[in-house]
């Protein structure tokens, strides 16, 4: 009788918790608009025969999908997690139980959505209409002459339907970015850059590995390999396997070769290869990194509070990514230009790969303030790291990260203050713009704490939200391999989540570069400060 009672008691519970998924699935599914689920189907096409998606009438019909195909169930419910993540429906995901940074630590290990869907569905996002109608002139000939109204979506679904676009041809989608706009063409080349790393005789298929405890194996495709082996075995330290003939190797007859290597080696051996994209940084000692902190204006301007908990952050991420850190506070705005010839000036550039400037003090457009309330033109400071005046830095990159206001400043509640200054501006200063404060010559790169016009914001505690976003940003994506434009972006999206306590204030950072190559920091030894 107890063992009947304990059996009903069980299948209750059961019946509870299947009720209870069921349910998160209608809240979540009720949330969804008609564009989501057309995100929702695209981002399945990998993993549902595409019969099914094309009737698919509501976000449940996927769920139902899904669940048939045991990919979702009230055990695991992470596929579900993820795709509302990469549709940038953050917070559904608390109707899993799950967070933005949980996912993102899970993907690596449980991602589903492969590579190129990730790729095609970043693109769609950035498809503007104007930018929808170019491609579709492009590629008239290519489309039925009904088709002239699709959505993005549906226009890269038509182009794999026809075998123009596919995991392993992406050209006809790159003569279209490269008509319509370079910034779609980044993303592909990026796709391009992460799934096939290109060495003149083999591709490392990033696609084909699995992680194994403390190892990774790495799965390496060689076309005329028996040609390069000395060449391959000289470039790259694999950890002692030797690669002496390829009769030697288990993928003989297939030309594929498994190789086990530590996390650590697979992420230093893709990041050689990026090498030849990247700026170098193998030098012997990285470079400088100067953090002028200006707290104190006299009675001209308020006192910038919290600024000295962004200047420490500064140091400790810099000097763990192997730069010499050199700061300097309150300086006027005399001080900051003489400043700025000094280090043009100095010859040790020349055995450095790069050169980092941080600048934290009140500011307007297109100029920040030395403590003597003086304006000192952003161009003018980077000007002074050109070729031509400091030719030790040539075709080395060169960032500059700005924490000021550019604009007026505005009321704000306790604990929010507004880096700028509270007098009129000068007419020249109004008319100053981000593109105006970059040098006109290659290898710089400015990143702006917000937009022209607009003033940011810093917690008197805490510091300010864009240094405090490119610190954590940093420790978090450099091990990752990022380059400082990803890294930047993600700054980006970051701090444009942020509002005051109010609600009411929001911050949009602006980075500008002329930069030729990507800006990536080798790994460092040591784990991330604290």
């Amino acid at each position: 009788l107890l063992s009947g009672r304990e059996t009903v008691g069980s299948s209750n519970m059961e019946d509870d918790v299947n009720l209870k998924f069921l349910q998160q699935l209608l809240l979540i599914g009720e949330n969804l608009v008609a564009e989501d689920v057309s995100a929702l189907k695209f981002l399945c096409i990998d993993l549902l025969p595409f019969g099914k998606l094309e009737n698919v009438k509501s976000a449940m019909d996927i769920f139902q999908f899904l669940m048939d195909e045991d990919y979702l169930n009230k055990e695991d419910t992470f596929l579900l997690a993820e795709l509302l993540y990469r549709m940038r429906c953050y917070s559904l995901l608390r109707k899993l139980s799950y967070t933005k940074d949980k996912v993102q630590e899970c993907l690596h290990e449980k991602g589903r959505v492969s590579p190129y869907r990730q790729m095609l569905y970043e693109l769609s996002l950035n498809i503007t209409n104007e930018m929808l109608k170019d491609i579709i002139f492009v590629l008239r000939d290519c489309l039925p002459k009904r088709q002239t109204t699709l959505s993005a979506l549906e226009l890269l679904i038509f182009l794999e339907k026809q075998g123009l676009l596919s995991e392993n041809n992406v050209q006809k989608l790159e003569e279209v970015c490269m008509y319509v706009s370079p910034d779609l063409l980044e993303i592909v080349n990026c796709y391009k850059r992460t799934k096939v790393c290109n060495f003149p005789s083999f591709n490392v298929l990033w696609s084909n590995y699995k992680h194994t405890g403390e190892k990774c194996l790495c799965v390496l495709k060689f076309f005329e390999l028996s040609e390069q082996l000395e060449c391959f075995r000289e470039s790259f330290n694999l950890g002692g396997q030797k690669l002496t003939s390829i009769d030697g190797c288990c993928g003989a007859k297939t030309g594929v070769i498994p190789l086990t290597l530590s996390t650590q080696q697979c992420i230093s051996f893709s990041l050689s290869f990026l090498q030849k994209r990247s700026y170098k940084m193998d030098g012997p000692h990285r470079g400088f990194c100067l953090v002028i902190n200006n707290v104190n204006f006299g009675s001209s301007l308020p006192k910038r509070t919290g600024s000295c908990r962004d200047a420490e952050e500064l140091q400790r991420v810099f000097t763990w990514l192997g730069l010499d850190v050199k700061i300097y506070e309150d300086l006027t705005s005399q001080q900051i230009e003489d400043l700025m010839l000094t280090w043009q000036r100095l010859p040790d550039h020349k055995d450095r790969d790069c050169f980092i400037c941080c600048i934290l003090s009140h500011g307007e457009s297109g100029a920040i303030y030395g403590n003597d309330a003086k304006v000192v033109s952003i161009r003018k400071i980077m000007s002074h790291f050109t070729a031509k005046q400091c030719p030790q830095l040539a075709e080395k990159p060169k960032l500059f990260f700005i924490q000021a206001c550019q604009g007026r400043a505005i009321q704000c509640p306790v604990y929010i203050e507004a880096d700028a200054q509270t007098p009129a501006l000068s007419s020249m200063q109004q008319s100053l713009s981000l593109s105006e404060s970059i040098p006109e010559e290659a290898d710089f790169l400015l990143g702006m704490a917000t937009i022209n016009g607009y003033v940011s914001f810093r917690h008197t505690e805490e510091g300010t939200w864009y240094i405090q976003a490119l610190c954590s940003n940093l420790q978090l994506l450099v091990p990752r391999g990022e380059d400082i434009l990803s890294i930047l972006t993600e700054v980006n999206e970051e701090v444009g989540r942020r509002v005051d306590r109010l609600g009411t204030k929001k911050q949009m950072p602006q980075p500008a570069y002329t930069l030729r190559r990507k800006v990536i920091f080798p790994i460092p030894k040591e784990p991330p400060p604290s």
